[in-house]
C-alpha cells in the first residue's frame, strides 16, 4: 500500500513512546531510588556522627545514670521530629538504651540479641526490617560512639523506605508529565509534518505518476513559498513545458510529413507520367527540371534537419577561431550578387571599422549570414535596399541585417524560431523554403553563448541583430 511506509513510521513512533515510558518506569525508577537512598544515607550518617559526638559521648564519659539518658531521650525526640526518623542509642551488646519513638524507661530496655554492626559490611547503612524490629523496609544508619578509643555504643537513625519511595514517585511524576508533554508536542509536530510535508508529497507523487503516463494537463494544486511549494510550481511548469513539447512533436511530425509528402508526390507523379507516355518527349525536359527542383528541396530539407539534429544531440562541436567578421560579410554578400542584380536589390554595408575581429566558428557564422541574407532577399520587394551593419559596444560586436520587406506579423514573432514555421505572408512567395533557416540560425548563435533578436513592422521591414565576442588585434 502507498501509505504503508508512513503507517509503519507512526507505529514505530508509538512503540518508541511506549518503550520510553516503560524504560523510565522500570530502570529509571530503581536508579532514582538508589540515588535517593545513597544521598539520604550520607545525610543521616552525618547527623548520626553529630549526635554521637555532641549528645551521647558524655554519657559514657560520666557516670551513666538515668538522668543522663533522660536528657539524651529529650534531645533524640527533638531531632527525630526534625529529621522525620527514629533515633536509637544501643550498647555494643544490642541493648536499646534510648528510643525516640517511645517513652524512656530504664527498667524495660529492649535487647536486640542478633545485633551485629559488622552486618553492614563496608557500608554505614542497611535496608530491611532491622532484625525484625520494623514491619516495613527501613533505611538504618549506624554511627559508633567511642570513648578512650573504644566503641561504647551506637547511634542509629531509622528512616522508613516509604519516605524515599514517595520522593522517588514525586520526581518520576514530574518526569512522566514532562515526557508526556514532549510526546504530545511531538505528535503535534507529526501532525504538522503530515499536513505540511507528507500530504503534499503524496500529491506530488500522484502528479508525477500522471505526468509519467502522459497526462500533462494534470494540475498540481499546492501553493506556498516554501520548498514544497517551489517544487510543486516547478513540476507544474515542467508539465506545461512537456505538454507544449508533446504538442510541438506532434506538429513537427505533421509538418515534416507534409513537407516531405508534397515533393515526393510531385516527383512520383511526373516520373510516372513520363514513363507511361502521358508527358510527350518534347515536354519531358520541363518536367524533369521540376523533378530536379523538388529533389533539391528535399535535399535542402534533409540537410537542415541533420544540422538541427547535430545541435540537439550536443554532438556539434564548434571550431572557434579569430577572424574578420567584415570580410565574412563581404564574401557572403558577393554570393548573392546575381539574385540581387536580377531584382535590382542593393546591399549597403555599414562598418564602424575597416576590420572587426571576432571569436567564433567562421563556417557556422557564414551559414548564419547566408540564411539571414537569403531571407532578406526573399521577402524584399524589387528595387529595395538591404542594410548590413556592424557596431562595437561593450566588447561585443553587433551584426545587423535589415530589409525593407513585408515584415513579420506581431503574433508570429515568437514563432519564427520554431522549426517548419512559416508566416502566412511568406507562404505565397516561399515555395522552396523549408521553415528551418531561422531555427538553424538560432541554434548556431545559442551554441556560441550569444543572442539573436528580431525587430519587425509589417509593411516596413525586418531587422535581425546578433552578437559575437570581440577580439583585440595587435594593432589595437
Amino acid at each position: 500500500m502507498k501509505h504503508s511506509l508512513y503507517l509503519k513510521f507512526i507505529l514505530a513512533y508509538m512503540i518508541f513512546g511506549f518503550l520510553s515510558f516503560f524504560t523510565i518506569a522500570v530502570f529509571s525508577s530503581q536508579m532514582t531510588l538508589n540515588y535517593l537512598t545513597g544521598q539520604e544515607a550520607e545525610d543521616l550518617y552525618r547527623e548520626a556522627n553529630y549526635i554521637s559526638s555532641n549528645f551521647v559521648r558524655n554519657y559514657y564519659s560520666d557516670a551513666a545514670d538515668s538522668r543522663s539518658l533522660n536528657t539524651i531521650h529529650s534531645h533524640f525526640q527533638a531531632l527525630s521530629t526534625y529529621l522525620g526518623a527514629d533515633i536509637w542509642l544501643l550498647n555494643t551488646d544490642g541493648t536499646v538504651l534510648v528510643n525516640s519513638a517511645g517513652g524512656y524507661s530504664s527498667e524495660s530496655a529492649t535487647i536486640i540479641e542478633d545485633f551485629d554492626p559488622t552486618d553492614m559490611g563496608s557500608n554505614y547503612y542497611m535496608i530491611g526490617d532491622f532484625y525484625g524490629m520494623f514491619r516495613e523496609n527501613t533505611l538504618s544508619v549506624a554511627a559508633p560512639v567511642t570513648y578512650n578509643f573504644k566503641p561504647r555504643g551506637y547511634v542509629l537513625i531509622h528512616l522508613p523506605m516509604s519516605v524515599l519511595t514517595g520522593e522517588r514517585d514525586a520526581l518520576l511524576n514530574i518526569t512522566y508529565m514532562t515526557l508526556l508533554f514532549i510526546f504530545a508536542f511531538s505528535l503535534l509536530v507529526l501532525g504538522v509534518f503530515t499536513f505540511a510535508v507528507y500530504r503534499p508529497l503524496l500529491k506530488i507523487t500522484s502528479a508525477a505518476r500522471q505526468y509519467a503516463e502522459g497526462n500533462f494537463s494534470y494540475a498540481l494544486e499546492i501553493t506556498g513559498e516554501d520548498e514544497i511549494g517551489q517544487l510543486a510550481a516547478t513540476l507544474n511548469y515542467m508539465a506545461h513545458e512537456l505538454g507544449e513539447t508533446d504538442e510541438y512533436q506532434k506538429k513537427f511530425v505533421a509538418n515534416i510529413s507534409h513537407d516531405f509528402r508534397s515533393p515526393l508526390t510531385s516527383i512520383k507523379g511526373y516520373v510516372e507520367a513520363i514513363l507511361d507516355g502521358t508527358i510527350p518527349p518534347e515536354m519531358q525536359e520541363k518536367y524533369l527540371r521540376i523533378v530536379l527542383m523538388e529533389t533539391e528541396r528535399l535535399n535542402k530539407l534533409t540537410s537542415g534537419l541533420l544540422t538541427l539534429n547535430s545541435f540537439d544531440t550536443k554532438k556539434n562541436r564548434l571550431d572557434i577561431t579569430d577572424f574578420d567578421i567584415n570580410a565574412v560579410i563581404k564574401d557572403t554578400v558577393a554570393s548573392f550578387e546575381g539574385r540581387c542584380t536580377a531584382r535590382h536589390i542593393s546591399m549597403e554595408l555599414l562598418f564602424d571599422a575597416r576590420q572587426q575581429f571576432v571569436s567564433a566558428d567562421m563556417g557556422k557564422i557564414q551559414q548564419v549570414m547566408y540564411n539571414l541574407l537569403d531571407n532578406a532577399i526573399k521577402f524584399s520587394p524589387d528595387n529595395s535596399v538591404i542594410t548590413i551593419e556592424t557596431t562595437l559596444r561593450h566588447e561585443k560586436v553587433f551584426i545587423s541585417v535589415k530589409d525593407q520587406g513585408v515584415g513579420i506579423p506581431r503574433n508570429s514573432m515568437k514563432k519564427i524560431w520554431e522549426r517548419f514555421y512559416k508566416t502566412d505572408s511568406s507562404r505565397g512567395k516561399d515555395k522552396k523554403g523549408t521553415g528551418l533557416g531561422l531555427s538553424i540560425v538560432k541554434e548556431i548563435i545559442a551554441s556560441h553563448g550569444e543572442h539573436i533578436n528580431a525587430i519587425s513592422t509589417e509593411g516596413v521591414g525586418t531587422e535581425f541583430i546578433f552578437t559575437l565576442p570581440r577580439v583585440h588585434t595587435e594593432e589595437e
